[in-house]
């Protein structure tokens, strides 16, 4: 079965999502197609590269994601065809992918200029320029009779959390927001567990708040579940599923959450320092 995902920041609301749907099963009706988030904030590269990254890998090789984030059409913009840990990634050269795969080098990246001589006629990037390419990778075509390979594609830099051994700390910043409100940082559970080892206490900070405990669940906060409502709105830290620091205010929601009730946003620092 040929799968195609769609990763957009167009909403729900409008006609663009089920135009391209219609496009893509005009052209072959047994495709199955995934909306991994059409919910990205408008333009929003750093918040798109962490659902990407964190959901493509859970598809089958050769899956086919199309990405319309910041893919607004001009004759002198290229658009780009990425080969990636065995997935085909469509989406404008404005860095996301190298934001997305930081640790991960493209196997090859090819400019889109099939449709170069239809300029005129490009109005929705994904629609006109990402599924006619898609169908032709589903239906055996190589990527060189599409496009030519470059070396060349734009990169941004993705923030990083760090050690610095001086202060005996980790910092590092809130890359994300999830739909219940929780902050999630750039440190990650391995580079915790790093300096953990060596170290006997640990405080979270941010703000002007601190956090001395990472739980393992959600749940480990309650020390019986009967008395479950006691605990909403605990503040808590642990690492998620996809093992990065989380801030998150239990049973939150994404207005009654750590982003509003802790005051934090993407770009917040954070801290965790360490004492033997």
């Amino acid at each position: 079965m040929s799968i195609i995902t769609i990763t957009s920041d167009f909403g729900n609301t409008d006609y663009r999502v089920a135009a391209i749907k219609g496009n893509i099963l005009s052209l072959n009706p047994q495709i199955s197609i995934v909306d991994i988030s059409h919910q990205i904030q408008a333009h929003n590269l750093l918040q798109a590269s962490y659902i990407i990254r964190n959901a493509y890998h859970h598809f089958p090789k050769k899956t086919i994601h199309l990405i319309s984030i910041d893919s607004l059409y001009h004759p002198d913009r290229r658009f780009l065809l990425f080969e990636i840990d065995g997935h085909y990634f469509l989406s404008a050269d404005n860095g996301l992918l190298s934001i997305t795969f930081p640790e991960i080098q493209a196997s090859a990246v090819y400019e889109i200029t099939i449709n170069n001589r239809f300029d005129d006629e490009v109005q929705c990037v994904t629609r006109d320029i990402f599924v006619p390419v898609a169908n032709h990778l589903i239906n055996g075509g190589v990527p060189e009779v599409i496009g030519r390979k470059i070396k060349d594609p734009k990169e941004l830099s993705l923030p990083k959390a760090y050690y610095a051994e001086a202060q005996n700390m980790i910092l590092g910043e809130i890359i994300y927001i999830d739909h219940f409100g929780n902050a999630v940082a750039n440190i990650t559970k391995e580079l915790f567990e790093t300096h953990s080892a060596k170290n006997k206490d640990f405080v979270i900070k941010f703000r002007n708040l601190k956090v001395k405990k990472i739980y393992k669940n959600y749940t480990d906060c309650i020390k019986n579940y009967q008395d479950e409502p006691k605990y909403y709105g605990k503040q808590m830290a642990l690492f998620n599923d996809v093992h990065y620091l989380e801030i998150a205010i239990y049973k939150g929601s994404f207005n009654n959450g750590a982003r509003n009730l802790l005051g934090l946003d993407v770009g917040e620092k954070i801290y965790i320092e360490f004492s033997k």
